[in-house]
């Protein structure tokens, strides 16, 4: 069995040890990062989590030599979508940037799916796909209008309120991030209105956002139960 195909394919037992190893790597590493981030760690522990980010840079870096130098279009492995996050994860290491990009690592857990050979997943996100595809005019359309929405939203808190808290809504910019809380029915509670005018304004607008949230999941979910009764016709 040719080192190629155990990098390239994974039809074979090679292949699929070369794969869950590189997939065990990638979940240790993701571990290894969040472990950094609790406070108070021990010396040995911090020295410990270094030494085996060191090792599991240098097995990547190897394995993404490897596909580039097996690969038939090398530019076209360099430049596509686990190329780039492949690149992305290992090169900030070497030039000491202090950007640490090893959460990208787990995009390339999607590679599991091709793994497993898992038909139905495959399945499900063509369906998604092509959901999209029946209701996309939709969809930019509400988007749009969500914008439009935003901004007159920010407006219209900002005539209420900015006399009555002139430090909190200070200007239409600031007044957006409101707009987003309130429209998405978040509401952090960072800045709310005081007035008459602004509280009123604030229960319409809130009745909006709730339709802000639902508008597109309907939308979407009739467009899969379209795709999905294709697909029974279709039998």
């Amino acid at each position: 069995m040719s080192i190629k195909n155990i990098v390239e394919k994974n039809d074979s037992a090679g292949g699929r040890i070369f794969d869950f190893f590189i997939m065990i790597l990638i979940v240790i590493s993701i571990i290894s990062f969040s472990i950094e981030t609790i406070p108070d760690l021990s010396p040995a522990i911090r020295s410990s989590l270094q030494i085996l980010e060191t090792i599991i840079v240098i097995i990547f870096t190897i394995e993404y030599l490897l596909r580039l130098f097996f690969a038939d279009k090398k530019l076209k492995y360099i430049f596509s979508f686990y190329g780039m996050i492949d690149i992305l994860a290992i090169i900030p290491f070497y030039l000491s940037t202090g950007l640490d990009l090893r959460t990208l690592r787990i995009f390339r857990m999607l590679r599991l799916f091709r793994l497993l050979k898992i038909v139905r997943y495959s399945r499900a996100i063509n369906r998604f796909s092509r959901a999209f595809s029946i209701a996309k005019e939709e969809l930019v359309l509400f988007l749009v209008a969500t914008i439009m929405m935003l901004f007159l939203t920010a407006v219209g808190i900002f005539y209420f309120e900015n006399n009555a808290q002139p430090e909190v809504f200070k200007s239409i910019f600031h007044s957006l991030w409101w707009a987003v809380t309130t429209l998405t029915t978040v509401g952090y509670g960072d800045m709310y209105p005081i007035t008459v005018g602004g509280k009123i304004f604030s229960f319409l607008i809130l009745m909006i956002g709730l339709g802000i949230v639902a508008v597109p999941a309907g939308l979407m979910a009739s467009a899969l139960s379209k795709v999905r009764m294709e697909e029974i016709d279709d039998k």
